[in-house]
Parts: structure tokens; sequence; C-alpha cells
């Protein structure tokens, strides 16, 4: 077990088993939600220099509110959209991204603690990544989804029954904040 805890320590989710993978997203949505939350007081910067924004997927069954819900709030790029953002409203920490209709929750790395979160194993969406980044490592870094993270996300979700869980400790809004 795993603990995702907030900047000031008043929300904490717990993490079991292993998690699905660990990606660093280059998407546009993830650098411009990540840009928003940023403008937040006292918020961690969660999208690196290269634009990239770290995250490490757990099947949604396996991710528990461990306390602070009522501190939760969620932020949607768009009113419709069926991505959201959670933050802990207590020191504006990004906690997790959602996919309302998806397995699996993407925790932002950063809410791990260092000594616990898992090497990245993948970049993704590189097409989106601003001009100028460029990367010297062996990690994948293709321009789109692959076959192989479409497939580790697949297997998460056969192993889960093909069950959807939905996350209904987050009862707040951050909407007209970012």
């Amino acid at each position: 077990m795993v603990r995702a805890s907030c900047e000031c320590g008043q929300v904490s989710l717990e993490l079991t088993g292993q998690p699905i993978m660990s990606a660093a997203c280059y998407c546009s949505s993830c650098q411009t939600a990540g840009a928003k939350l940023h403008t937040l007081p006292g918020a961690p910067e969660i999208v690196h220099s290269d634009g990239g924004t770290p995250l490490v997927l757990y099947r949604k069954d396996r991710v528990t509110c461990a306390k602070g819900a009522d501190l939760m709030g969620e932020v949607r790029l768009k009113p419709d959209s069926k991505t959201r953002r959670v933050v802990a409203t207590c020191c504006n920490s990004p906690m997790f991204l959602e996919f309302t209709n998806g397995h699996w929750l993407s925790i932002y790395a950063g809410r791990l603690p260092e000594a616990e979160r898992p090497p990245l194993e993948i970049r993704t969406m590189t097409r989106d990544r601003p001009g100028g980044a460029d990367f010297d490592d062996d990690i994948p870094s293709p321009k789109t989804h692959t076959g192989k993270f479409m497939f580790r996300l697949l297997g998460a979700w056969l192993a889960m029954g093909f069950r959807t869980p939905k996350i209904n400790y987050v009862k707040g809004t951050l909407n007209g904040q970012v």
C-alpha cells in the first residue's frame, strides 16, 4: 500500500497493488489544465518544463480515500468534459485525473512519496510537447497512445471483470476558480 497525499497532508489516498503503469502525458489538455491549476494559491506545479505531466495509473478499485474527502474538488476544462482533475482544496494540490467513464485513475506522480514513485515507463502524446523539448534517454516517447499502452489499460480492465467503479467521494467543485 502506498499513500498519495496533498502538500499539507489533510487529504490522502490509499493505493494498493501495483500500478498499471507510470507515464508522462504531453497532451495539450494536460498542459492547459496544469497551467490553470498552477494559478491557484500555493498550488504545486504538475507540468514539467518539457511539457510533460508525470502520472501513475492505478485501477479505480485499488484507490480509496483515506482522509479528506470533504476537501476534494473537481475542475473540468469544459463543463461537459468526461475528464476531471481533482484537487485538494486545503492546499490546492492536484491529486488525480479521472476519465469518468474509465476504469483507472491517473494519480499525479508528485503526490506519491519520492521513494515510492515508480520509474517513468513511457511518454505519451508527445506530438503536443512544446517546441525545443527533446528527450535524451531510451524511454519510449510516441506521438500518440501506442498499442502497448492501450493493451496495458485493457489488461487492467479485464482483471477487474470489465467493471468501471465510480469515484463517489469527490463532491465539491473548483469551477469558476481556474
